[in-house]
């Protein structure tokens, strides 16, 4: 397995621009992709509405666990679970602040926002 010094940014419950259930769907995708294809980012950060993701009821929570579990760390905004009234609701990740997204950052070689 590799993990690059990559950081993914999820802002979004899904991706892209488009009807709920398509942004849901092409995340789904785009992690199960990336889960299958062993090329993983060495952390992914949520936060805004991507911290829904991470939540009960989200479609991708079994994708997230099988990619924490091969190593990726995943960090979830506080700030935004609070906003959102999810703080006691996350199933996947570990709950962090602004600081931790921004030395995320910092150590990685590459930052790609979805």
């Amino acid at each position: 397995m590799n993990h690059a010094e990559t950081v993914l940014l999820i802002t979004r419950n899904g991706m892209g621009n488009a009807e709920v259930a398509l942004q849901l769907s092409l995340i789904k995708k785009y992690f199960q992709l990336l889960l299958d294809s062993d090329l993983l980012p060495s952390v992914i950060c949520f936060y805004t509405d991507g911290v829904k993701l991470v939540v009960e009821g989200s479609p991708i929570i079994n994708l997230l666990k099988e990619i924490e579990k091969k190593g990726v760390h995943l960090i979830v905004c506080s700030t935004c679970l609070t906003f959102n009234g999810l703080q006691d609701q996350v199933q996947v990740g570990i709950v962090g602040g602004m600081t931790d997204i921004i030395e995320a950052q910092r150590r990685a070689d590459k930052v790609i926002t979805l």
